[in-house]
């Protein structure tokens, strides 16, 4: 039986980029240090600063999902919309640089970036 793990990868990277996100037109976060992280087969996802995140306009959630590249999720909600946002308050060892930072989901908030990733 194959090893579904073989041949995932996950790499980090600091770009030198602004992220902005927005849900519903209003502004919850803006970072110019986010960590950019690289997963095999799923598109580029920033995680940022819970500092650089306006978390006043958030709760906490019930929802907990376990990957097996990166440990456990715990989630945020805004308003009345569940789980807009994740993080890992104590990711595996390999990520362990992503660690209470927070990631949207782009189905929910509209994320603008600025700058280029390294190498592009």
């Amino acid at each position: 039986m194959p090893n579904p793990a073989q041949g995932h990868r996950i790499d980090l990277v600091h770009p030198e980029q602004t992220v902005t996100v927005r849900i519903d037109g209003t502004q919850v976060a803006k970072s110019s240090r986010p960590l950019a992280l690289f997963e095999t087969g799923l598109p580029v996802r920033y995680y940022l600063p819970p500092q650089d995140v306006d978390l006043t306009l958030f709760q906490p959630s019930v929802t907990h999902t376990t990957c097996p590249f990166k440990g456990e999720a715990s989630y945020w909600s805004y308003g009345d919309r569940t789980d807009v946002a994740w993080y890992y308050p104590e990711p595996l060892d390999s990520v362990a640089a992503i660690a209470g930072y927070v990631c949207f989901y782009d189905t929910v908030a509209e994320l603008s970036v600025e700058g280029e990733l390294p190498g592009q």
